[in-house]
């Protein structure tokens, strides 16, 4: 498994999507994801101020025609935002943002992506990793918790709309150990 910031971790070459750490020129196709998916979306600002952030990957096409949609080479399918800050010696991963086209849903591509931000993070030196999500988001909270993420806190109104958000923990030794037991 690559760590570094040439390849990501979790690469697989041999499906339609390749994931590799975002560049500038994904922004756009990151931020119209962003629109698409969620009801109250981050500014265009925010994801370039986190490009350096060593979990920021995006998945891209090869130009493969999922159910009648044509994907061209190149277009960003999906994205996620994850980044780490020191907190005395143990460092706390953050998954700040997740989302994958609406036409491209459905395949795992959630899942790699969220895999391969973890294993930068981890790679970083995180040994714990957070994320916010929404109280009614239970198709994403059912992924977190697959991976490993426990329920830490709610937070009642956390979005800008009212609802509330579960905060959700992984310890990612932990998480290492059960992904190398498990062969994956």
């Amino acid at each position: 498994m690559t760590t570094s910031r040439g390849a990501a971790a979790g690469d697989d070459e041999t499906g339609e999507e390749r994931l590799r750490p975002v560049a500038r020129a994904d922004l756009l196709g990151v931020f119209r994801i962003e629109k698409a998916v969620f009801s109250q979306p981050w500014p265009y600002a925010a994801f370039e101020g986190l490009l350096d952030a060593p979990g920021f990957l995006v998945a891209e096409g090869d130009g493969w025609a999922a159910n009648g949609t044509g994907v061209d080479a190149g277009d960003v399918l999906g994205y996620v935002v994850g980044d780490v800050t020191p907190n005395h010696g143990r460092d706390i991963g953050h998954i700040k943002d997740l989302a994958v086209r609406p036409d491209t849903q459905g395949r795992g591509l959630g899942r790699r992506l969220l895999r391969a931000s973890l294993s930068e993070l981890a790679a970083a030196g995180a040994s714990a990793v957070k994320l916010e999500v929404r109280e009614t988001n239970h198709r994403a909270q059912s992924l977190y918790a697959d991976e490993g993420f426990r329920p830490a806190r709610r937070i009642p109104r956390y979005y800008g709309d009212g609802e509330a958000a579960f905060v959700m923990r992984l310890d990612v030794g932990e998480w290492v150990r059960e992904r190398n037991a498990d062969g994956s």
